[in-house]
């Protein structure tokens, strides 16, 4: 499989040398989970895209900082670009802010979260149980990370994953694109550092909860394996 990592930000300064860059999170997510997926990493926040697109079997759209509702000029030419895949019969998938991104470019709707900043680790309920969907239990833990979310599916879009704070948590439509509001490719140091560093912003008493939830186990692995079942199914 072929798979074409769409970026949407660097990291702050000081994380670089570390954690290089949100598309390399994902690499490397792929192969902590011994999964056999050739990718190339496309910074479309610099314009940079694909030069042949057929020649991928998927797109990934990384997380951003950006909001999926802005104007700015390459927010607005990569939602058009995603509608042009979409209608190409491209597969997409979405993380966080490219899970926002699919769903305000295919007709859904995203604003700022009523409930402020999603943070820490969440438990989401499963909501339907596509083919791709195996071994599945009742719910699932992922690391997350935004203050918008999705408040309308798009037409024609299923409802994969939600809890109380983040109904619309993860979606589908068709074996043609998937979006998880939440972060597989986090780390625990990673997601914990990033917390620290918007600390004031979250807020005291909403952070120190996120900072003791990362005690608990996530399923970021697993869920890098369910992507790659999305991808290669028919």
């Amino acid at each position: 499989m072929k798979l074409a990592i769409l970026q949407t930000d660097v990291l702050h300064p000081e994380f670089i040398e570390q954690y290089q860059s949100y598309g390399v999170m994902f690499q490397r997510m792929f192969a902590e989970a011994n999964i056999a997926l050739e990718s190339e990493i496309f910074s479309v926040i610099d314009g940079v895209y694909p030069t042949d697109p057929d020649a991928f079997d998927a797109m990934l759209i990384t997380g951003s900082k950006a909001d999926a509702f802005s104007a700015e000029p390459w927010i607005v030419t990569l939602t058009s670009y995603i509608q042009q895949r979409f209608n190409a019969g491209q597969k997409l998938l979405g993380i966080c802010f490219g899970h926002q991104l699919l769903a305000h470019s295919l007709g859904g709707r995203v604003q700022r979260a009523e409930g402020g900043w999603g943070v820490g680790i969440m438990h989401y309920q499963w909501q339907a149980t596509p083919s791709w969907l195996h071994n599945r239990s009742s719910d699932v833990s992922l690391l997350c990370s935004h203050r918008d979310q999705v408040v309308e599916l798009p037409p024609h879009a299923t409802l994969l994953a939600s809890n109380a704070f983040c109904p619309n948590a993860a979606f589908y439509i068709d074996q043609r694109v998937l979006g998880f509001q939440a972060h597989p490719e986090f780390s625990k140091d990673y997601a914990e550092a990033l917390l620290r560093k918007r600390w004031q912003d979250i807020g005291e008493d909403k952070a120190a909860t996120a900072l003791a939830s990362y005690q608990q186990q996530h399923q970021g692995r697993w869920v890098a394996e369910l992507m790659a079942r999305f991808i290669a199914d028919k």
